[in-house]
């Protein structure tokens, strides 16, 4: 069911406290976590605490929680003195997802490439 924690998901694990992450933030909806293997000198993870297998899952289900997932975004640039950064959401394999739990990836402190990939 949307939204219930899944047992074969990483991310829903993070978020029980089951398997170890550099948090960096956390709130009633969502938990932020450094990436195991950073792309830029900033490279964090936000995820909802609530399991959606990617974004247009999430904005569909959830406007509210999506809005939540963005503003906890914003707060952690602000807090890594971020002046510009990229956000990133994969979706699907093809496109790089490796964890099907919707996650916004921050990326910044280092100058970024266009197009991306």
């Amino acid at each position: 069911m949307p939204g219930e924690p899944q047992d074969d998901c990483l991310f829903c694990k993070i978020v029980e406290g089951h398997v170890p992450a550099t948090i960096v933030r956390e709130t009633e909806t969502t938990v932020a976590f450094r990436d195991i293997n950073p792309q830029a000198p900033t490279h964090v993870l936000v995820i909802p605490r609530a399991h959606y297998p990617n974004a247009a899952a999430l904005a569909a289900a959830e406007p509210a929680l999506a809005a939540d997932l963005l503003l906890a975004t914003q707060e952690i640039a602000d807090e890594d003195k971020l002046e510009s950064y990229r956000i990133v959401f994969n979706t699907g394999a093809g496109a790089g997802q490796t964890v099907f739990h919707v996650h916004a990836h921050i990326l910044g402190g280092r100058g970024m490439q266009w197009p991306p990939g």
